[in-house]
């Protein structure tokens, strides 16, 4: 079975009427795994007895006609920087090497109690710190579209698992856009919430004030879907809002006509691919078709965010990463020379070259004599980009910009240039500094065949409206795409 072809509620449906068994079904997922993953590499572990146990265990309460939950039998991916008890998290780096967690992410564990059955844990750029999951301590992930082709980063294990099909829906996490980036490289769709709408409990902290998992799923109902099950409050997260889920798959057939949408103009910048720009200004023709009504804004502070968030992000990533020191778990090089030495072995044995640039920019920015320069100043800025999105939802119900300025660009391409690399999330970076969701929903492709995705951001705790209009952009352009009897109001030039 091919799960690039079925939904979740079709696999629901094959459970209830007997057409398969979630034990078949897993272990054809594990027979693909088994056929692709030595290729493109998405996963770093599997959890295969687990799942085998926990499918025979479904079998028999469909079996015996019991209600299930509404994840029951479905294949799902972890991105590796979220805990699952007794299995271990690598954050693909060697300094976690035998690191074997006692607890469960909160997200990882509503998703099992809603009958989900995790299928691994997939690879990213060393503790979420990259573009293009090549910084992974164990090797790069590779595009399913074209395998000397990135899938973005850093939750490329992820994306790239969904886009081939080894698994049905995945959670990954968004520090700057980590989700949403390799989605629009993989084809998929990728949303992060709004900050705070789901638990970071059992997430390994890269920016802790930027963090947000979310899920990654082939369409923006099995997004809706999974979202549905791992929002809510949670006491174990400080930074957890008190704000119920949404039963957001109820209307998102609903229609859009009148929503308003915003196209700020500092997102359609000198440098942006010449094909990327085509389709997300045919996608926003699309929403016109749909009803919706587009007007231009601006958000003028859009110039300083790369250079805000690399200033925020690194400080909170020196702090956080002061804990990896060879004492308590994880990677412990030889003693020799003294406590002080054994911590500069395993550090600099342990992280690779991008975590330790990331922790020398952050410390530095935090240092003595800079602190209010750098980090201070980052976060006043911070607080403007925030207020350029309060003004424009004054006046806009969303936001449509390029999820990314390239698709997928060629393995080793940007290694060499961290400033390069680092400009791949231009467009995604602001919604985490202002704590808003996003989502990318797939728009076409350029002429090698790669995909594109364009972002829509939404306005705090209104993912409703946000995925309303994802998935009636979807149906839309898919009409436009096929050539099928289409409502939508307008001819694409």
């Amino acid at each position: 079975m091919n799960l690039k072809d079925i939904s979740r509620e079709r696999l629901a449906s094959m459970y209830r009427n007997g057409e398969t068994t979630v034990s078949e079904v897993i272990q054809d997922v594990f027979g693909d795994i088994d056929d692709v993953n030595d290729d493109i590499r998405a996963y770093i572990s599997t959890c295969r007895k687990t799942a085998a146990r926990e499918a025979l265990d479904l079998d028999s309460r469909i079996a015996a006609g019991e209600t299930l939950g509404p994840m029951a039998g479905i294949p799902v991916a972890i991105k590796d920087n979220m805990h699952i008890r007794n299995i271990p998290t690598t954050c693909g780096s060697r300094i976690l090497d035998n690191y074997v967690p006692p607890y469960t992410a909160t997200a990882v564990e509503r998703l099992r109690q809603a009958g989900a059955i995790v299928i691994g844990k997939t690879n990213l750029d060393e503790f979420a710190m990259g573009s293009s999951t090549e910084h992974s301590a164990f090797y790069p992930t590779r595009n399913p579209h074209d395998r000397e082709r990135v899938p973005g980063g850093s939750s490329g294990g992820s994306a790239a698992s969904i886009a081939a099909g080894l698994a049905l829906s995945a959670l990954g996490s968004d520090t700057g856009g980590s989700i949403r980036q390799p989605a629009s490289l993989c084809g998929v769709v990728g949303m992060k919430p709004t900050y705070g709408r789901v638990s970071r409990y059992g997430l390994v902290a890269f920016g802790s004030s930027l963090d947000q998992i979310g899920p990654i799923s082939k369409t923006v109902r099995e997004c809706a879907e999974v979202l549905e099950v791992i929002s809510g409050f949670d006491p174990l997260d400080s930074t957890s809002a008190d704000v119920a889920a949404g039963e957001w798959t109820a209307s998102l057939d609903d229609s859009i006509k009148g929503c308003r949408i915003g196209i700020p103009k500092e997102y359609f910048i000198e440098g942006i691919d010449t094909r990327v720009k085509e389709r997300i200004l045919e996608g926003i023709k699309v929403l016109e078709g749909l009803g919706c009504e587009v007007e231009d804004i601006s958000l003028p502070h859009t110039d300083y965010a790369i250079a805000t968030y690399y200033l925020i992000a690194t400080a909170e990533a020196s702090s956080n990463l002061a804990r990896y020191d060879g004492v308590r778990y994880g990677l412990r090089e030889a003693e020799e020379g003294g406590l002080a030495e054994m911590y500069r072995r395993t550090r600099m044995g342990g992280f690779g070259k991008e975590v330790k640039r990331r922790i020398l920019l952050g410390t530095y920015a935090l240092s003595t004599g800079y602190y209010d320069a750098y980090y201070l100043k980052a976060q006043k800025v911070r607080t403007l980009i925030l207020r350029d999105f309060e003004n424009a939802f004054k006046k806009v119900d969303l936001i449509v910009t390029p999820t990314a300025p390239t698709t997928a660009f060629r393995i080793g391409e940007k290694t060499a240039d961290p400033l390069n690399m680092y400009l791949s999330d231009v467009f995604t970076i602001t919604c985490n500094l202002a704590g808003l969701p996003g989502i990318s929903v797939p728009c076409g492709s350029d002429k090698d065949g790669m995909p594109i995705g364009m972002q829509l951001i939404g306005n705090h705790f209104d993912e409703e409206t946000l995925l309303r209009a994802g998935h009636q952009f979807g149906v839309g352009w898919h009409q436009l795409a096929s050539g099928a009897p289409s409502p939508l109001n307008f001819q694409a030039e």
